[in-house]
């Protein structure tokens, strides 16, 4: 029988994260052939959830209390360390308990991965579900991500990996502080379904403008090697350029500048000291079975 882990954040949102598990029952309960797991990392939520009517497609619900809130990366990375070292698995699904992934695309996800073998594959998102402005930031975070790194970013944390990849991509730093850039800076095979992101089950969406945009440069410090080298032939081309375009030049290339020292700012997040050091901030876990 396979076995595969689904790991999710969750902070003072226990009321998605029940309505999430028994959406998620109605997906995987139709593959008979899959053992389930689930590890929800509390990133240091005022309250503790005391208990939960475990669905009967888990074998084992597990939380993994924080003590302070340190954000989605360093949950995920908490979580994929975790079941790396307490589990046997396959397979690890990563994904929001808000219902911004939408559960039912877990069974394409589960059939793509079998389809392609040993492979993992992400949740591409050909549509959103956040208003005008929220998208026109995020198409040109897109466009800055390629620019700055050649890289194409239209996936976020939902994804199924093996677990080959999973012990890749646990032994980068850089996942502390972004997982979907060290999963494209990693692995260089990746399947994709189209996935459509989904409305929060509660309230509004709580990625704001401003978090945006530190989520967009926490992904291109993943490659900041590319974008020191792409930075500096741009610093290059628009020298040459100013006779063309006067004082938008150095404009330009000042902006540049302090673009890279916010890019090498974040950078410094990670380092193998605080990866290897992660489960120092659990605080203690809870399990809930049948």
């Amino acid at each position: 029988m396979k076995n595969i882990i689904i790991i999710t954040p969750v902070y003072n949102d226990w009321e998605s994260f029940t309505k999430l598990i028994n959406e998620i029952n109605k997906v995987v309960i139709n593959f008979k052939d899959i053992s389930f797991k689930l590890i929800a990392v509390n990133d240091g939520s005022q309250e503790k959830i005391s208990s939960i009517s475990v669905p009967i497609c888990f074998e084992i619900i597990e939380i993994l209390n924080m003590r302070i809130n340190q954000g989605h990366a360093i949950c995920l990375a908490n979580g994929i360390k975790y079941a790396l070292k307490n589990f046997q698995f396959d397979n690890l699904i990563l994904m929001d308990a808000d219902g911004e992934d939408r559960p039912e695309e877990i069974f394409d996800l589960i059939n793509k991965a079998r389809k392609l073998k040993d492979i993992s594959v992400v949740a591409k998102r050909v549509k959103r579900s956040e208003g005008p402005i929220f998208t026109i930031f995020y198409s040109i975070h897109k466009i800055l991500t390629f620019l700055f790194t050649g890289k194409l970013m239209n996936f976020g944390n939902y994804s199924i990996i093996t677990k080959k990849d999973a012990e890749i991509i646990i032994k980068d730093p850089t996942i502390v502080y972004n997982f979907s850039g060290t999963v494209k800076n990693n692995i260089t095979k990746l399947g994709n379904i189209n996935c459509i992101r989904g409305k929060r089950y509660y309230g509004p969406s709580k990625m704001p403008l401003f978090k945006l945009i530190v989520h967009s440069f926490s992904i291109i410090a993943v490659f900041k090697m590319n974008v020191f080298i792409r930075s500096a032939l741009f610093l290059v081309l628009l020298s040459y350029l100013y006779p063309y375009i006067g004082i938008i030049s150095p404009i330009i290339q000042f902006t540049i500048v302090i673009f890279n020292i916010l890019i090498f700012i974040i950078s410094t997040k990670s380092n193998q000291k605080k990866l290897e050091n992660l489960d120092t901030n659990l605080e203690d876990t809870q399990k809930f079975t049948h």
